[in-house]
């Protein structure tokens, strides 16, 4: 069960326990589904209960208590507890992993997109600083998975700190910022037609203002393009923006303590192991995962939380959130590779290709994580 199908089992719970007489709400149009944060336990956790408190008139631990054995008799969902205030703490039965990788499967480079920004601009006013630069080509991307469109407006060396963009000089989304613009540039004028007095005037439509966020990072100490655009693009990325980054060479080695090198290491493992199970005339088949593969689970949970990362790397400007979270998608996958592929004389059996399956999945999202950040993801290394 992904993330998505659970989120809907949730909101089935609410509709039959407000069609049995057990609550009075309004079922929401959504239900947050997260990894369970300190104290809670399960696969996911979720906050319905809490948010339906209100409106039921009732505390949301009592809320959770009316849920919980409705949701226990879902599909998929092998135990609940309730933990903290109303905390609804769900472990998922057989089938969840099969599910996911499924997901990814057929979704692709799409998995994790979200509708959470639909339609909206998210302009962003940044300096001319190669690491503000950076910083918001990688979240015009990130926010476009969202749903969302993101504009570049840059914050003119002559102008007051506290000035307003003119929104007529915005960057279109998808410009190349991976290098700095030279201070002082400005971007052409947009000359206006001239109104024709004449005519009578029309009150133009109020729209909104869409709130403008401030891209300020910590600047890097050194131009970081000579460690190359790959590893230049992680040294600014991978810490948080408030952090400063390192700019070494230790970006470029290929050593487990290179968080970088990791990552891309993972997925071009993935890759390795499609081929060698390939010349096994082996392929991928998702299935569950025994809960004692080392690694297993730790993959499985990676994977179903990166939509919850992205949309959270999206919603607080924060591209680090998903690099971070690439990096733990690396270890998960380099302690789980190891029992992928056949030993010895052993033939390959569903196991191996229910394995072979998660492991093409971590790599599908590595892949295309790395992709949103700007950053290559070899197939060989």
């Amino acid at each position: 069960m992904t993330p998505v199908e659970l989120s809907r089992t949730v909101l089935r719970a609410v509709r039959r326990a407000v069609d049995e007489g057990e609550l009075s709400v309004v079922v929401p149009v959504r239900a947050v589904v997260t990894p369970p944060g300190p104290g809670g336990c399960g696969d996911y956790a979720t906050n319905i209960a809490l948010q339906l408190a209100r409106p039921a008139g009732r505390p949301a631990r009592q809320v959770a208590e009316i849920l919980r054995p409705h949701l226990t008799r879902s599909e998929g969902v092998a135990d609940v507890a309730i933990t903290g205030p109303g905390f609804l703490n769900i472990r998922l039965g057989g089938g969840a992993g099969a599910s996911l990788v499924r997901e990814i499967q057929r979704r692709r480079d799409a998995y994790g997109h979200g509708d959470v920004l639909a339609g909206q601009i998210v302009p962003l006013r940044v300096p001319y600083d190669i690491r503000a630069e950076v910083v918001a080509d990688t979240l015009v991307r990130i926010v476009a998975t969202q749903g969302g469109r993101a504009e570049v407006h840059h914050i003119h060396p002559s102008r007051a700190e506290s000035a307003a963009p003119d929104l007529s000089r915005a960057e279109p989304a998808g410009t190349d910022l991976s290098q700095a613009k030279s201070a002082g540039a400005e971007p052409p004028h947009i000359n206006a037609p001239q109104a024709d007095p004449s005519r009578p005037r029309r009150p133009r439509p109020h729209h909104p203002h869409p709130q403008i966020t401030t891209l300020r990072p910590t600047p890097a100490p050194e131009d970081p393009t000579p460690l190359g655009p790959d590893a230049a693009r992680w040294a600014l990325l991978h810490p948080a923006s408030h952090d400063r980054p390192r700019i070494s060479a230790d970006h470029l080695l290929q050593r487990e303590s290179n968080p970088l090198f990791r990552v891309r290491y993972a997925h071009a493992r993935t890759r390795a192991l499609t081929r060698n199970a390939a010349a096994l005339g082996c392929t991928g088949d998702p299935g569950d995962v025994p809960e004692d593969v080392p690694g297993g689970d730790e993959l499985v949970g990676t994977l179903a939380g990166y939509p919850a990362v992205l949309t959270q790397a999206a919603l607080h400007r924060a591209p680090d959130r998903l690099a971070r979270h690439l990096v733990t998608t690396a270890d998960a996958l380099l302690a789980f590779q190891h029992t992928v592929l056949p030993l010895g004389d052993e033939k390959p059996s569903a196991a191996h290709r229910a394995r072979l399956a998660l492991a093409e999945a971590a790599g599908t999202v590595l892949a295309g994580g790395l992709s949103l950040l700007g950053i290559s993801a070899p197939d060989y290394l």
